[in-house]
Protein backbone atom coordinates (compact mmCIF):
# COMPACT_ATOMS: atom_id res chain seq x y z
CA UNK A 1 0.00 0.00 0.00
CA UNK A 2 1.16 3.07 -1.05
CA UNK A 3 0.44 6.81 0.22
CA UNK A 4 0.75 10.28 -2.09
CA UNK A 5 2.03 13.29 -0.29
CA UNK A 6 2.51 16.45 -1.40
CA UNK A 7 5.22 18.52 -0.10
CA UNK A 8 5.70 22.04 -0.28
CA UNK A 9 8.89 24.45 -0.95
CA UNK A 10 10.01 27.12 1.10
CA UNK A 11 8.53 29.67 -0.64
CA UNK A 12 4.76 28.07 -2.11
CA UNK A 13 1.92 27.49 -0.17
CA UNK A 14 -1.29 25.70 -0.64
CA UNK A 15 -3.68 28.50 -0.84
CA UNK A 16 -7.83 27.33 -1.22
CA UNK A 17 -8.66 30.90 -1.05
CA UNK A 18 -8.62 33.96 -3.21
CA UNK A 19 -8.04 37.37 -2.06
CA UNK A 20 -11.02 39.15 -0.51
CA UNK A 21 -12.57 42.78 -1.41
CA UNK A 22 -12.41 45.18 1.69
CA UNK A 23 -15.49 45.73 3.46
CA UNK A 24 -15.78 48.93 2.09
CA UNK A 25 -15.20 48.53 -1.45
CA UNK A 26 -18.64 47.59 -2.50
CA UNK A 27 -20.51 51.05 -0.41
CA UNK A 28 -17.60 52.88 -2.66
CA UNK A 29 -18.22 51.00 -6.19
CA UNK A 30 -22.26 51.51 -5.38
CA UNK A 31 -21.82 55.51 -4.67
CA UNK A 32 -19.17 55.89 -7.77
CA UNK A 33 -21.88 54.25 -9.71
CA UNK A 34 -24.91 56.09 -8.97
CA UNK A 35 -22.65 59.76 -9.48
CA UNK A 36 -21.72 58.55 -12.73
CA UNK A 37 -25.53 57.53 -13.29
CA UNK A 38 -26.39 60.86 -12.71
CA UNK A 39 -23.63 62.40 -14.39
CA UNK A 40 -24.91 60.43 -17.64
CA UNK A 41 -28.11 60.80 -17.02
CA UNK A 42 -28.73 64.50 -16.27
CA UNK A 43 -25.83 65.91 -17.76
CA UNK A 44 -24.40 63.95 -20.89
CA UNK A 45 -28.49 62.62 -21.85
CA UNK A 46 -29.95 65.93 -20.60
CA UNK A 47 -32.55 64.10 -18.84
CA UNK A 48 -34.68 67.21 -16.50
CA UNK A 49 -33.40 66.79 -12.41
CA UNK A 50 -37.08 68.30 -11.30
CA UNK A 51 -38.91 65.40 -12.33
CA UNK A 52 -39.17 61.73 -10.82
CA UNK A 53 -38.05 60.37 -14.31
CA UNK A 54 -34.99 61.94 -13.93
CA UNK A 55 -33.76 61.01 -10.98
CA UNK A 56 -35.44 57.02 -11.50
CA UNK A 57 -33.33 57.12 -14.87
CA UNK A 58 -29.89 58.13 -12.88
CA UNK A 59 -30.59 55.55 -10.84
CA UNK A 60 -31.11 52.67 -13.10
CA UNK A 61 -28.09 53.80 -14.77
CA UNK A 62 -26.25 54.00 -11.69
CA UNK A 63 -27.58 50.45 -10.27
CA UNK A 64 -26.24 48.41 -13.60
CA UNK A 65 -22.69 49.96 -13.57
CA UNK A 66 -22.37 48.97 -9.88
CA UNK A 67 -23.13 45.79 -10.73
CA UNK A 68 -20.74 45.31 -13.68
CA UNK A 69 -17.91 47.16 -11.70
CA UNK A 70 -18.44 45.32 -8.80
CA UNK A 71 -18.51 41.51 -10.80
CA UNK A 72 -15.62 42.55 -13.11
CA UNK A 73 -13.18 43.60 -10.00
CA UNK A 74 -14.71 40.41 -7.76
CA UNK A 75 -13.64 38.52 -10.46
CA UNK A 76 -10.30 39.57 -11.08
CA UNK A 77 -9.62 39.82 -7.54
CA UNK A 78 -11.64 36.86 -5.46
CA UNK A 79 -11.62 35.02 -8.44
CA UNK A 80 -14.26 33.51 -10.90
CA UNK A 81 -16.60 31.63 -7.73
CA UNK A 82 -17.00 34.47 -5.66
CA UNK A 83 -18.01 36.60 -8.49
CA UNK A 84 -20.70 34.88 -9.66
CA UNK A 85 -21.74 34.56 -5.52
CA UNK A 86 -21.80 38.82 -5.93
CA UNK A 87 -23.69 38.28 -9.38
CA UNK A 88 -26.78 36.05 -7.50
CA UNK A 89 -26.80 38.63 -4.58
CA UNK A 90 -26.55 41.78 -6.75
CA UNK A 91 -29.62 40.03 -8.67
CA UNK A 92 -31.45 38.84 -5.88
CA UNK A 93 -31.03 42.50 -4.41
CA UNK A 94 -32.26 44.29 -7.28
CA UNK A 95 -35.29 42.41 -7.43
CA UNK A 96 -36.31 43.18 -3.74
CA UNK A 97 -35.46 46.80 -4.25
CA UNK A 98 -37.55 47.02 -7.58
CA UNK A 99 -40.44 45.29 -5.66
CA UNK A 100 -39.72 48.08 -3.20
CA UNK A 101 -39.66 50.92 -4.84
CA UNK A 102 -43.37 51.35 -5.61
CA UNK A 103 -44.15 50.89 -2.49
CA UNK A 104 -42.37 53.42 -1.25
CA UNK A 105 -43.18 55.45 -3.85
CA UNK A 106 -46.84 55.64 -3.25
CA UNK A 107 -46.26 55.90 0.31
CA UNK A 108 -44.01 58.82 0.68
CA UNK A 109 -45.99 60.59 -2.10
CA UNK A 110 -49.21 60.04 -0.46
CA UNK A 111 -47.06 61.52 3.45
CA UNK A 112 -45.83 64.63 1.32
CA UNK A 113 -49.14 65.28 -0.42
CA UNK A 114 -51.59 64.48 2.72
CA UNK A 115 -49.88 65.38 5.34
CA UNK A 116 -50.30 69.18 5.45
CA UNK A 117 -54.29 68.56 5.35
CA UNK A 118 -54.51 65.90 8.26
CA UNK A 119 -55.53 67.84 11.13
CA UNK A 120 -57.95 67.87 14.25
CA UNK A 121 -60.49 69.73 12.45
CA UNK A 122 -60.05 67.84 9.46
CA UNK A 123 -60.65 64.41 11.53
CA UNK A 124 -63.82 66.19 13.50
CA UNK A 125 -66.01 67.87 10.77
CA UNK A 126 -67.36 66.55 8.13
CA UNK A 127 -68.72 68.26 5.06
CA UNK A 128 -72.32 69.47 5.61
CA UNK A 129 -72.80 72.78 4.49
CA UNK A 130 -69.22 72.15 3.13
CA UNK A 131 -68.82 73.33 -1.14
CA UNK A 132 -66.05 71.35 -3.07
CA UNK A 133 -64.12 74.77 -3.20
CA UNK A 134 -64.38 75.70 0.33
CA UNK A 135 -60.88 75.25 2.21
CA UNK A 136 -62.93 74.15 5.25
CA UNK A 137 -65.00 70.58 6.11
CA UNK A 138 -63.75 67.31 7.21
CA UNK A 139 -63.42 63.25 6.96
CA UNK A 140 -65.28 62.60 9.97
CA UNK A 141 -68.45 61.30 8.42
CA UNK A 142 -66.40 59.04 6.29
CA UNK A 143 -64.49 57.60 9.01
CA UNK A 144 -67.62 57.00 10.77
CA UNK A 145 -69.12 55.39 8.08
CA UNK A 146 -65.96 53.46 7.41
CA UNK A 147 -65.19 52.08 10.59
CA UNK A 148 -69.10 50.94 11.03
CA UNK A 149 -69.45 49.25 7.28
CA UNK A 150 -66.12 47.39 8.13
CA UNK A 151 -67.33 46.90 11.97
CA UNK A 152 -70.62 44.84 10.56
CA UNK A 153 -68.93 43.12 7.99
CA UNK A 154 -66.20 41.56 10.91
CA UNK A 155 -69.22 40.79 12.65
CA UNK A 156 -70.94 38.76 10.08
CA UNK A 157 -68.02 37.50 8.42
CA UNK A 158 -65.74 36.23 11.56
CA UNK A 159 -67.99 33.69 12.97
CA UNK A 160 -69.20 32.22 9.70
CA UNK A 161 -65.43 31.98 8.63
CA UNK A 162 -64.01 30.19 11.47
CA UNK A 163 -67.06 27.76 11.59
CA UNK A 164 -66.44 27.09 7.95
CA UNK A 165 -62.73 26.27 8.54
CA UNK A 166 -63.41 24.30 11.80
CA UNK A 167 -65.98 22.31 9.87
CA UNK A 168 -63.36 21.90 6.81
CA UNK A 169 -60.56 20.69 9.17
CA UNK A 170 -62.20 18.63 11.89
CA UNK A 171 -65.35 17.19 10.37
CA UNK A 172 -65.41 17.41 6.44
CA UNK A 173 -64.07 14.65 4.59
CA UNK A 174 -66.99 13.73 1.99
CA UNK A 175 -68.18 15.56 -1.22
CA UNK A 176 -69.79 18.44 0.85
CA UNK A 177 -66.57 19.60 2.47
CA UNK A 178 -65.05 19.62 -1.41
CA UNK A 179 -67.63 21.53 -2.71
CA UNK A 180 -67.70 24.03 0.43
CA UNK A 181 -63.66 24.32 -0.51
CA UNK A 182 -64.29 24.88 -3.96
CA UNK A 183 -66.78 27.70 -3.72
CA UNK A 184 -64.20 29.32 -1.11
CA UNK A 185 -61.56 29.22 -3.73
CA UNK A 186 -64.35 30.85 -6.45
CA UNK A 187 -65.30 33.29 -3.86
CA UNK A 188 -61.35 34.58 -2.87
CA UNK A 189 -60.60 35.07 -6.80
CA UNK A 190 -64.14 37.11 -7.82
CA UNK A 191 -63.66 41.01 -7.76
CA UNK A 192 -65.08 43.22 -5.20
CA UNK A 193 -67.77 45.10 -8.25
CA UNK A 194 -69.71 41.67 -8.36
CA UNK A 195 -69.99 41.56 -4.69
CA UNK A 196 -71.53 44.84 -5.11
CA UNK A 197 -73.75 44.07 -8.02
CA UNK A 198 -75.55 41.05 -5.80
CA UNK A 199 -76.28 43.23 -2.93
CA UNK A 200 -77.12 45.30 -5.17
CA UNK A 201 -79.68 43.16 -6.89
CA UNK A 202 -80.96 41.52 -3.87
CA UNK A 203 -80.72 43.85 -1.32
CA UNK A 204 -82.09 47.10 -2.86
CA UNK A 205 -83.50 46.04 -5.72
CA UNK A 206 -85.66 42.69 -4.90
CA UNK A 207 -86.14 43.19 -1.72
CA UNK A 208 -86.28 47.90 -1.97
CA UNK A 209 -84.35 48.02 1.63
CA UNK A 210 -82.61 51.57 -0.30
CA UNK A 211 -79.04 52.27 0.02
CA UNK A 212 -77.73 51.77 3.40
CA UNK A 213 -74.68 51.01 5.39
CA UNK A 214 -75.53 47.91 5.92
CA UNK A 215 -75.81 46.86 2.50
CA UNK A 216 -71.91 47.68 1.88
CA UNK A 217 -71.22 45.69 5.01
CA UNK A 218 -73.25 42.82 3.43
CA UNK A 219 -70.86 43.03 0.24
CA UNK A 220 -67.26 43.59 2.22
CA UNK A 221 -68.43 40.26 4.51
CA UNK A 222 -68.64 38.24 0.86
CA UNK A 223 -65.09 39.90 0.17
CA UNK A 224 -63.95 38.78 3.85
CA UNK A 225 -65.85 35.17 4.39
CA UNK A 226 -63.38 33.18 1.86
CA UNK A 227 -60.16 35.34 3.73
CA UNK A 228 -61.20 34.30 7.18
CA UNK A 229 -62.01 30.80 5.96
CA UNK A 230 -58.38 30.13 4.39
CA UNK A 231 -56.60 31.67 7.17
CA UNK A 232 -58.19 29.54 9.78
CA UNK A 233 -58.10 26.73 7.86
CA UNK A 234 -54.28 27.07 7.99
CA UNK A 235 -54.25 27.52 11.36
CA UNK A 236 -56.13 24.90 13.00
CA UNK A 237 -53.91 22.83 10.62
CA UNK A 238 -51.01 23.34 12.52
CA UNK A 239 -52.49 22.36 15.63
CA UNK A 240 -50.38 19.00 16.37
CA UNK A 241 -52.91 15.69 16.30
CA UNK A 242 -51.38 14.71 19.74
CA UNK A 243 -53.02 17.49 21.20
CA UNK A 244 -56.70 16.35 20.08
CA UNK A 245 -55.75 12.90 20.71
CA UNK A 246 -54.40 13.44 24.73
CA UNK A 247 -57.83 15.36 25.01
CA UNK A 248 -60.08 12.42 23.32
CA UNK A 249 -58.07 9.80 25.21
CA UNK A 250 -59.42 11.52 28.48
CA UNK A 251 -62.73 11.16 27.29
CA UNK A 252 -63.34 14.81 26.41
CA UNK A 253 -66.20 15.24 23.86
CA UNK A 254 -65.11 16.78 20.50
CA UNK A 255 -66.78 19.78 20.37
CA UNK A 256 -65.04 20.58 23.54
CA UNK A 257 -61.74 19.43 22.55
CA UNK A 258 -62.20 22.00 19.42
CA UNK A 259 -62.96 24.63 22.38
CA UNK A 260 -60.91 24.32 25.13
CA UNK A 261 -57.71 22.82 22.32
CA UNK A 262 -57.94 23.77 18.82
CA UNK A 263 -58.96 27.08 19.27
CA UNK A 264 -57.01 28.37 22.09
CA UNK A 265 -53.81 26.90 20.59
CA UNK A 266 -54.36 28.43 17.64
CA UNK A 267 -56.03 31.95 18.31
CA UNK A 268 -52.88 33.89 17.24
CA UNK A 269 -53.08 32.65 14.01
CA UNK A 270 -57.04 33.21 13.93
CA UNK A 271 -56.97 37.15 15.21
CA UNK A 272 -53.96 37.65 12.63
CA UNK A 273 -56.18 36.37 10.10
CA UNK A 274 -59.46 38.30 10.98
CA UNK A 275 -56.87 41.28 11.10
CA UNK A 276 -55.18 40.57 7.75
CA UNK A 277 -59.24 40.34 6.35
CA UNK A 278 -60.38 43.78 7.58
CA UNK A 279 -57.50 45.48 6.09
CA UNK A 280 -58.24 43.89 3.18
CA UNK A 281 -61.68 45.26 2.51
CA UNK A 282 -61.10 48.56 4.36
CA UNK A 283 -60.16 50.27 0.98
CA UNK A 284 -62.68 48.57 -1.47
CA UNK A 285 -64.16 51.51 -3.26
CA UNK A 286 -66.99 49.97 -6.41
CA UNK A 287 -69.34 48.27 -3.48
CA UNK A 288 -69.49 50.84 -1.51
CA UNK A 289 -70.04 53.47 -4.51
CA UNK A 290 -73.25 51.29 -5.44
CA UNK A 291 -74.47 50.45 -2.13
CA UNK A 292 -73.92 53.35 0.23
CA UNK A 293 -73.93 56.47 -2.07
CA UNK A 294 -72.52 58.78 -0.34
CA UNK A 295 -73.74 61.58 1.69
CA UNK A 296 -72.12 64.78 3.22
CA UNK A 297 -73.44 64.78 5.90
CA UNK A 298 -73.00 62.19 9.29
CA UNK A 299 -75.05 59.63 9.44
CA UNK A 300 -74.85 57.36 12.66
CA UNK A 301 -77.53 54.95 11.53
CA UNK A 302 -75.85 52.35 9.15
CA UNK A 303 -79.07 50.71 8.60
CA UNK A 304 -81.23 53.68 7.30
CA UNK A 305 -80.51 56.37 4.51
CA UNK A 306 -76.61 57.09 2.57
CA UNK A 307 -73.35 56.42 4.12
CA UNK A 308 -69.92 58.06 3.11
CA UNK A 309 -66.49 55.83 3.56
CA UNK A 310 -62.89 56.68 3.28
CA UNK A 311 -61.99 55.38 0.12
CA UNK A 312 -65.76 56.77 -1.87
CA UNK A 313 -64.74 60.46 0.00
CA UNK A 314 -61.22 60.00 -1.67
CA UNK A 315 -62.45 59.43 -5.13
CA UNK A 316 -65.07 61.97 -4.88
CA UNK A 317 -63.13 64.87 -4.00
CA UNK A 318 -60.03 63.97 -5.90
CA UNK A 319 -62.37 64.33 -8.87
CA UNK A 320 -63.25 67.88 -7.88
CA UNK A 321 -60.72 70.54 -9.69
CA UNK A 322 -59.57 72.75 -7.22
CA UNK A 323 -56.34 72.48 -4.67
CA UNK A 324 -58.42 72.40 -1.35
CA UNK A 325 -60.93 69.07 -2.78
CA UNK A 326 -57.48 67.53 -3.77
CA UNK A 327 -55.87 68.56 -0.25
CA UNK A 328 -58.92 66.92 1.31
CA UNK A 329 -58.30 63.58 -0.95
CA UNK A 330 -54.69 62.99 -0.01
CA UNK A 331 -55.27 63.38 3.82
CA UNK A 332 -58.21 60.96 3.81
CA UNK A 333 -55.85 58.80 1.71
CA UNK A 334 -53.27 58.90 4.11
CA UNK A 335 -55.38 58.65 6.78
CA UNK A 336 -56.91 55.07 4.96
CA UNK A 337 -53.50 53.79 5.17
CA UNK A 338 -52.40 54.83 8.41
CA UNK A 339 -55.68 52.66 9.26
CA UNK A 340 -54.67 50.03 7.39
CA UNK A 341 -50.89 50.21 8.45
CA UNK A 342 -52.12 49.97 12.20
CA UNK A 343 -54.53 46.81 11.38
CA UNK A 344 -51.61 45.21 9.92
CA UNK A 345 -49.04 45.84 12.75
CA UNK A 346 -51.26 44.59 15.39
CA UNK A 347 -51.97 41.44 13.71
CA UNK A 348 -47.90 40.99 13.54
CA UNK A 349 -47.70 42.15 16.97
CA UNK A 350 -50.68 39.27 17.94
CA UNK A 351 -48.79 36.45 16.03
CA UNK A 352 -45.87 37.41 17.95
CA UNK A 353 -47.30 37.62 21.15
CA UNK A 354 -49.29 34.21 20.90
CA UNK A 355 -46.62 32.57 19.00
CA UNK A 356 -45.27 29.28 21.15
CA UNK A 357 -42.42 30.12 23.36
CA UNK A 358 -39.04 28.24 22.95
CA UNK A 359 -37.68 26.03 25.13
CA UNK A 360 -34.29 26.89 27.03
Amino acid sequence: MSTITTTQGPGSRLDLTAGRLPNWAPRAILVGGLAAGYLLNLVILGADPGTFGGHAGAVVIGAVLYAAVLIGVSARVEGARKARDRFATTLVTGAFALALLPLVGVLSYTVIEGIGGLTPYFLTHSMNGVGARDDSGGVYHALVGTLQQVGIATLIAVPIGILTAIYLVEYGRGTLARAVTFFVDVMTGIPSIVAGLFVLSFWILMLEMGPSGFAGSLALTILMIPTVVRSAEEMLRLVPNELREASLALGVPKWRTILRVVLPTAMGGLVTGVMLAVARVTGETAPVMLLVFGTPSINMNPFDGAQSSLPLFVYSQYGEPNDFAQERAWAAALLLIIIVMALNLAARLIARWRAPKGGH
